[in-house]
């Protein structure tokens, strides 16, 4: 949609910067995931999910083993995603998709956090380099749950990403252990309930063995 057409400007250009940007990451609720909402009735959007993981980040943080400033930490949460909106969503188990995602999510980058005001744009590209990096405790938290919330839709659909995966490939054990790993570090106790589910996934043919 072409929002220029309906945007009332106001006497103010860093307003209208701001308005602007606003209507621009609406575009995040038509951003689709490979990701089942937990009802089955449709996938899950970018949108849907940056709210989800926002609100686990209020009720996990006991379970980090590092101190976490959990404001800071939701602010990347509800941020990280906004590049897809132009890069599309990659699927974290497609090798081909993953090869260009790095290039994709800059360029869209560039193109998003240039239509603010530009200290603005400075703060949330910092925000989202800060989560890509996980090299600071609130962005490996932030990191954990951004794995975490699409491990337990899996769950909760009987493996439904995992089991329609690439081109009929189904995701196997392996994959994910590896893709869970940063809690194991970060969120051990929490660790131990992922290895539990992952051993029914695998007994129930939801994931391969290997």
């Amino acid at each position: 949609m072409d929002f220029d057409k309906f945007f009332i400007p106001s006497s103010n250009i860093r307003l209208d910067a701001q308005l602007k940007f606003t209507a621009e990451i609406d575009k995040m609720t038509s951003v689709y995931r490979k990701t089942l909402l937990i009802d089955r009735s449709r996938a899950e959007n970018d949108a849907e999910h940056s709210w989800h993981i926002a609100v686990m980040a209020l009720l996990f943080e006991e379970y980090a083993v590092e101190k976490v400033d959990l404001r800071h930490a939701m602010e990347m949460l509800i941020v990280h995603d906004l590049v897809e909106i132009y890069a599309g969503d990659t699927f974290a188990y497609d090798p081909e998709g993953n090869k260009t995602k790095a290039a994709r999510e800059e360029e869209s980058a560039r193109k998003l956090f240039s239509i603010l005001p530009e200290e603005q744009g400075r703060l949330i590209r910092a925000l989202w380099e800060e989560f890509d990096s996980r090299s600071t405790p609130d962005a490996r938290y932030a990191d954990c749950l951004d794995k975490l919330q699409p491990f337990f839709h899996n769950i909760m659909t009987e493996g439904y990403t995992w089991r329609n995966a690439i081109a009929g490939k189904r995701t196997s054990r392996q994959q994910v252990e590896k893709r869970m790993s940063v809690l194991k570090e970060f969120m051990p106790e929490v660790h131990k309930w992922v290895e539990h589910a992952m051993d029914i996934a695998v007994q129930k043919g939801w994931l391969l063995e290997q």
